[in-house]
């Protein structure tokens, strides 16, 4: 009896979801250097952006991180002044997070990410947020707990 044949790269969608982000990172990068940040920190201030304001702990959630992943990026965001941390007044173990003037800037000018993206993706708008809606199903059924 024969061995399978193992299932080609091209046939695996975990490839193909990584080939695709390697893709838009490589898209992304000189953009991102042109303003001085990096993808981790893109989307740190993205996060912070939609909230004004997240604690350490909301950012590594919202990433899907830890935390301890996401205060090294936090820091030099904060030494290239585009955010500022706090301490919390109740629990100074919670350490508070929000942008700058600087920072608001820079997530306004990171915007042509997104529209660049569509743009080389050859879809439309629609189709392009029709896209996202269903690859954030899939991740939203992958990590709901059975």
């Amino acid at each position: 009896m024969s061995e399978p044949k193992p299932v080609p790269l091209d046939d695996q969608l975990c490839f193909s979801l990584y080939a695709a982000s390697i893709a838009i990172n490589r898209l992304y990068k000189p953009m991102l250097d042109e303003m001085g940040t990096t993808y981790p920190q893109y989307l740190v201030l993205s996060a912070i952006a939609e909230h004004q304001e997240m604690t350490i702990g909301a950012i590594a959630d919202r990433l899907s991180l830890e935390s301890s992943t996401v205060t090294p990026p936090v820091k030099r965001l904060e030494q290239a002044g585009l955010v500022e941390r706090q301490r919390g007044k109740t629990d100074e173990r919670q350490v508070h997070v929000r942008l700058t003037d600087a920072g608001r800037t820079l997530v306004q000018k990171s915007r042509c990410l997104g529209d660049t993206l569509i743009e080389r993706s050859g879809m439309t708008s629609a189709q392009f947020q029709s896209f996202n809606r269903q690859v954030q199903a899939f991740l939203d059924t992958l990590t709901r707990s059975p």
